[in-house]
Formats: C-alpha cells, sequence, structure tokens
C-alpha cells in the first residue's frame, strides 16, 4: 500500500494489478524479476521490488512524471 500512497501523494497515475489473481501478471513479474516479492513497481526503464523511495523518485524524474 505504500507505493500506491506515495505515487498518489505525488499524483502519478498507475494501474494495479494482483498476481494472486492475474495470471499474466503473474508470470510477467516472475519473467521480469526472477521472483515474486511484491510489490514491483514499473517505471520507463526502471523495475523496482519493493517500496524504495529513492529509486521510484528516480525513475519517476527520468520518466517526466514529476
Amino acid at each position: 500500500h505504500m507505493v500506491k500512497e506515495y505515487l498518489t501523494s505525488k499524483k502519478v497515475e498507475f494501474t494495479t494489478k494482483d498476481i494472486t489473481t492475474d495470471e499474466e501478471a503473474y508470470k510477467e513479474v516472475l519473467e521480469n524479476t526472477g521472483q515474486l516479492g511484491v510489490p514491483v513497481t514499473n517505471i520507463g526503464k526502471h523495475t523496482i521490488i519493493g517500496f524504495d523511495r529513492p529509486k521510484i523518485d528516480l525513475a519517476l524524474r527520468e520518466a517526466g512524471l514529476v
């Protein structure tokens, strides 16, 4: 929930996927990260596992979202 709250506070639109109910999202996360840890946040060319504010901020800046 922390990633959602943080992106909302930055007024960044996002899409959520639940890997427990969405088989395609499950496969996507496994293929892209090699693990099933959540949350996984994709911003531009960055894939961030967990809530890592500095990495999220960097990715948002590089993608021109903030």
